[in-house]
């Protein structure tokens, strides 16, 4: 039996390799705080989880569901969008139901990617835009994202040769895994970017709902002619804690939405009925929900930031997302100093390189552990500082 050849180019899934090392130590007896994935640790809000009860008890809702998705939850998806960003989008043409994001961002570079195609991706960057595009048959173009230039691309650096040859183009604001943010003029030169190149861009948004200080993130949908040249990616996943139910959203382009539906419709199925009115009520009920973990975050978030930069590295204050983007000390790298917290003091962080070679200096720690777990990591760190002298 042979594979493939394809799956020979696909490292190691970073977050599987990390839990299995992880799971090993644990298996040993030892007490592994995990800073690791991003997956909010408060429940989802009752009142979603009652919408949702209430819809898996309609037999009408225990069959196939449809790939589009039920009108109203693109209408609720509509509404909220137009009232959060004032943006307006037609239910019918411009709005996609997701079996969770990552299922759309990974079907996408199958709709524009052929072989040979390049794909400009950030770097650092979710892994997924360029396993997307090497399981496509494309090739990933790097675009550095450098401390100096605060963790925005230069897209007048990237070479003539290479833009004019580009398919799509991905970005992801705020950002993951540097907790970057953007603002409505890097996006409005972002689509003559892609208007200049002829290219599509995919933007991925699952963080503009977890902020600290007030901060509002914009869409990039706002920007105009936005959906002339893309589409924009968000999920439930992370302002609702829905990471276990599987739901995300597409919006923007009408060419680009039905060809995603077109690829799904042949390749995977609807989101069940239930989950989707437990969509409905959290995108149409109260949002206070939001704001409450948010405070619950950036309390973690002081903490642990000051820690960090009492150890040696450098880590910023994010805007938004759960992450912190810490700068490993120098004669480490981000490998290196995740072993050394691993094996020290059992701490388990995310090593930058597994989001791109401009990662290497740099680790990732989340903030979605409960906050005893994250005590007893303040702890551990702080006393990993005594031991280093």
């Amino acid at each position: 039996m042979q594979v493939a050849n394809r799956l020979s180019k696909l490292p190691p899934y970073l977050f599987v390799t990390i839990d299995k090392k992880i799971a090993e130590r644990q298996a040993a007896g030892e007490d592994i705080i995990k800073f690791t994935i991003g997956d909010p640790d408060s429940p989802t809000p009752p009142h979603i989880i009652e919408g949702m009860c209430h819809a898996a008890r309609n037999p009408a809702n225990h069959r196939y569901p449809d790939t589009k998705g039920l009108p109203k939850l693109r209408q609720a998806i509509a509404a909220w969008y137009k009232k959060r960003f004032g943006v307006i989008l037609d239910p019918d043409k411009e709005v996609l139901p997701l079996i969770g994001s990552k299922e759309g961002i990974g079907h996408m570079s199958l709709c524009f990617i052929e072989s040979g195609d390049i794909a400009l991706i950030p770097d650092p960057a979710y892994p997924v835009y360029s396993l997307s595009t090497i399981v496509a048959g494309g090739k990933p173009h790097p675009i550095p994202l450098k401390e100096k230039n605060n963790f925005l691309p230069d897209l007048e650096a990237i070479p003539e040769k290479i833009a004019s040859k580009a398919k799509l183009l991905w970005l992801n604001y705020p950002n993951n895994p540097t907790g970057a943010i953007a603002n409505l003029d890097f996006f409005k030169n972002a689509v003559r970017f892609a208007q200049k190149n002829n290219l599509a861009i995919c933007h991925d948004a699952p963080y503009t709902e977890v902020v600290f200080d007030g901060y509002k993130p914009p869409s990039f949908m706002q920007a105009p002619g936005a959906k002339e040249v893309g589409v924009e990616f968000h999920s439930l996943s992370k302002t609702y804690h829905m990471t276990g139910w599987r739901i995300g959203i597409a919006v923007g382009n009408e060419q680009m939405i039905n060809a995603l539906f077109r690829i799904k419709t042949n390749m995977d199925s609807g989101i069940p009925q239930a989950i989707q009115q437990a969509a409905i009520e959290a995108l149409r009920g109260p949002q206070d929900c939001t704001a409450s973990y948010n405070y619950i975050l950036q309390q973690r978030l002081d903490k642990l930031v000051k820690v960090l930069n009492g150890i040696g590295l450098t880590a910023r204050t994010p805007k938004a997302t759960f992450y912190i983007w810490a700068r490993v000390p120098q004669g480490y790298t981000s490998i290196d100093f995740t072993e050394k917290l691993l094996d020290e003091i059992g701490i388990a962080v995310t090593p930058g390189i597994g989001y791109g070679k401009e990662g290497d200096d740099y680790i990732r720690f989340s903030l979605t552990l409960a906050d005893d777990r994250l005590e007893e990591g303040i702890n551990r760190l702080s006393t990993w500082k005594r031991r280093d002298k």
